[in-house]
């Protein structure tokens, strides 16, 4: 089982091809018969979208035709093999004042169009125009069939292709991940009596479609569980995407799991899939789901309840097929009391809760993860046998591991490198010993080598805060704002370099800069 993670830039471009696709077939189209613009329109729902133009100003493809309001429209839907508009046939012409290089606003004077037909259902319009009338008098049924059967076959190869990108896409990223490691070499490791309990209650609910929310401390391999999860479910053969939500920005969080419609709002310049479709029939994994925004949570809960979505600038509604699993750190039940989490979604999200156990109570485990973590860093490095010293294996076992695998992991890291350069050459082994490890400066909260300090803070400032009142919590607050906002000045705004001075991985930083209300780089105050 791999996790696959879908590249937003590779869709769009895709995308921008397809319609590159429709401008050709347009202008091949204007081959065989002399207009003065044809476009390419796509029936969704009951309003019809340019794709493509060809001869008609680009303010067209900003435009959205409701059938119901444009009767000429709605005649050519309706028509068996398509039809020619009398010149002066009183029903207006929504293409009047749209074609492209003229001095003026000027109407268009001879109209026809036909349906076109996908794979047996009508997929939407080809429309011809001219302005000047009768241009289109010598264009008759057997031609205009001729017409409609070339279009018609350019957008089932079209849609053909496609399908062939975007499995082609799906394909490279889960050879990529393999590559990489991911999703093939990690998985849960331990078997101390707190593991043991998990793994059976992974196996209960995983050959079922139940929602899972997973709970527990920061880095104790929630992402693992998921993908377990998956690996044992009866969609293990399809997708599992994951979705970071603590690091989606609040105005992109909405497009990001629904997809939106080109034209939904700034920058929007192309149709995108969200998670949820990319997801159908396999599994989405929403990490940090307390960090969403609470009216993406809304549209989120209907997606729970109905299997039903919308995209944003779209009328029409999509069906999915997602069994959602979902993971916090958060307390939600005091986020539900703050206001900051629905009620409503909370419940359906925790319809099997599953506990992850943080490091500290599975006893020796830590010797068993520390062990895999050696073995990915002795080829990184490419060292030899990376072994930990009986004196390093009671040091990790003393340890509290408030950061859990996560911070066992960075442990393990540098003290594979710190060891590795201490080698001696032609030893059989690398010897791992508590000075590499480091775990007093750990639990001090920094590394062995903490980076420079910052500047110290005026003369009287600490004082200033004691003499200020308030409550500790209150003072602890003010001087942390005051902290992370020197940290991003210090770092010129970039924040995985003041994370990094924080001692905290980006999306924790990212969090605290929003609890604390310390404006991010390029954000407004």
């Amino acid at each position: 089982m791999t996790t696959i993670s879908v590249n937003s830039t590779a869709n769009e471009e895709i995308a921008a091809t397809e319609a590159q696709r429709y401008r050709a077939l347009l202008a091949a189209a204007r081959g065989l018969v002399r207009c003065d613009a044809a476009a390419l329109l796509r029936l969704d729902g009951d309003v019809l979208r340019p794709l493509a133009v060809d001869g008609l100003s680009d303010e067209t493809l900003g435009r959205q035709f409701p059938v119901a309001s444009h009767p000429r429209f709605a005649r050519l839907l309706e028509s068996e093999r398509g039809l020619r508009f009398a010149h002066d046939c009183g029903l207006p012409d929504p293409y009047d004042g749209l074609v492209a290089g003229q001095p003026g606003i000027l109407p268009v004077h001879d109209c026809m169009g036909a349906p076109l037909r996908l794979r047996g259902a009508t997929w939407g319009l080809l429309t011809l125009d001219a302005l000047d009338a009768g241009a289109f008098e010598a264009v008759g049924p057997a031609q205009l069939d001729a017409l409609v059967a070339l279009v018609e076959t350019g957008i089932e190869a079209a849609h053909t292709i496609q399908e062939m990108e975007a499995r082609a896409m799906r394909e490279q990223a889960i050879a990529q991940a393999l590559r990489s490691g991911r999703g093939a070499t990690r998985e849960l490791l331990g078997s101390s009596p707190a593991m043991k309990q998990l793994y059976s209650e992974i196996d209960t609910v995983a050959v079922s479609d139940l929602t899972v929310l997973l709970l527990g401390e920061t880095g104790v391999g929630k992402d693992l569980v998921a993908q377990r999860l998956h690996a044992r479910s009866r969609r293990s053969d399809e997708p599992l995407v994951q979705v970071n939500c603590a690091a989606l920005p609040e105005t992109l969080a909405d497009s990001e799991l629904f997809g939106h419609k080109r034209g939904a709002f700034t920058g929007a310049v192309q149709d995108r899939s969200g998670k949820f479709e990319i997801a159908d029939g396999g599994t989405l994994f929403l990490d940090e789901v307390g960090e969403l925004p609470l009216t993406v949570q809304a549209k989120l809960l209907r997606v729970l309840q109905s299997g039903e979505l919308q995209r944003p600038g779209s009328d029409r509604t999509l069906k999915v097929d997602v069994r959602v699993i979902a993971a916090t750190n958060r307390d939600l039940p005091a986020a539900i009391a703050q206001g900051r989490f629905r009620a409503d979604l909370y419940h359906r999200l925790s319809v099997y809760p599953l506990v992850v156990p943080p490091l500290r109570e599975r006893g020796r485990d830590v010797v068993a993860l520390a062990g895999g973590f050696l073995e990915e860093n002795q080829h990184r490095l490419g060292a030899r046998n990376l072994r930990l010293s009986p004196a390093a294996k009671a040091a990790l076992l003393a340890h509290g591991w408030p950061g859990n695998v996560r911070e066992l992991e960075h442990v393990i890291s540098r003290a594979s490198l710190r060891a590795f350069r201490e080698q001696r050459r032609g030893a059989r082994w690398t010897a791992i010993e508590p000075h590499h490890l480091a775990l007093e400066a750990a639990a001090a909260g920094g590394p062995a080598t903490p980076p420079a300090p910052p500047a110290p803070a005026p003369a009287g400032q600490h004082a200033s805060l004691a003499a200020g009142g308030g409550t500790l919590r209150a003072a602890t607050e003010a001087f942390q704002r005051a902290w992370l906002a020197d940290a991003l000045a210090r770092h010129r705004g970039h924040v995985a370099n003041a994370a990094r001075e924080a001692g905290i991985d980006r999306s924790n930083f990212h969090r605290t800069l929003r609890k604390l209300g310390v404006p991010r780089p390029g954000s407004t105050p």
